[in-house]
């Protein structure tokens, strides 16, 4: 993989000349204002846009527990949807946005949800770029293959386990079909955005010899890439040479794409 075009001051900071009139700035390493804007959207949603390399990376984290339709307890970290959503939905429209790095660590959470988002990054058109840090556990699982291009650390690791849900069940039949067709829901997603059988994914998350408390199978990065599941192993480095080189062939196809509309244009107009 050839060597990212991006240098030591690609830091997580948005250009300080779009707020030139902003007071309430935080000096960082280069000297370079941190303004109130861009310190609220890291302590609201974990996300930032960087603009000071050659391209602009939004970078979104998907960090703790997947916080759905119901809200979690005040002492969980928590990803809530309704935040990640229609950030996607901007940086797909964003034209000065380049491409997406999504840096995950989760217990999992909330089914529907998760599949939401995961649904969301896997249909982007910009170029898209995960990495596991610490765990992408359960639901994290179809996250972490989303994106057109997944890494994950040495050190991190993958939990596969079949669905599970809280509260009041009916102990009937129709009860454990729910179950399974949410199951092959999930099962069809990962399948399709990574390299995995739906046999073999369903073998994992059907082991009883590995957690003592549960059923499943806790792969680590090394395994995870092996079985098929994430792409590469890698590091930040390693994620943001892949990304900028998936904004270098994008940018390249669309300029060879303008070239020949362009040219198409031209003989139409010559034959009139």
């Amino acid at each position: 993989m050839s060597k990212s075009k991006s240098n030591s001051k690609n830091q997580f900071v948005r250009n300080p000349n779009d707020d030139n009139n902003s007071p309430d700035t935080t000096q960082t390493n280069d000297d370079k204002p941190l303004n109130k804007e861009d310190t609220n959207q890291i302590n609201e949603t974990g996300s930032i846009t960087t603009t000071l390399g050659e391209y602009n990376i939004h970078c979104l984290t998907i960090i703790g527990q997947i916080e759905g339709h119901y809200i979690s307890p005040s002492q969980n970290k928590t990803t809530k949807y309704e935040h990640i959503i229609p950030q996607l939905v901007a940086m797909e429209e964003d034209k000065r946005i380049d491409g997406v790095l999504i840096l995950l660590n989760t217990v999992g959470g909330d089914v529907e949800a998760g599949l939401a988002i995961a649904e969301l990054i896997a249909g982007m058109k910009k170029p898209t770029v995960s990495l596991v840090l610490g765990g992408g556990h359960s639901i994290g699982v179809p996250l972490a293959v989303a994106s057109k291009k997944s890494f994950i650390v040495k050190s991190a690791s993958m939990t596969i386990h079949p669905v599970r849900m809280n509260g009041l069940m009916l102990g009937v039949p129709q009860t454990f079909e729910y179950f399974q067709r949410m199951q092959e829901r999930i099962t069809r997603f990962v399948c399709e955005n990574s390299d995995m059988t739906p046999e073999r994914y369903n073998e994992l998350a059907m082991n009883t010899s590995e957690l003592v408390m549960d059923i499943g199978t806790i792969l680590d990065g090394e395994n995870a890439v092996d079985e098929g599941l994430i792409d590469s192993l890698g590091t930040l480095s390693d994620a943001l040479d892949c990304l900028y080189n998936m904004i270098e062939d994008d940018k390249k196809n669309t300029k060879s794409k303008n070239k020949k509309n362009s040219k198409n244009t031209k003989k139409t107009k010559d034959k009139t």
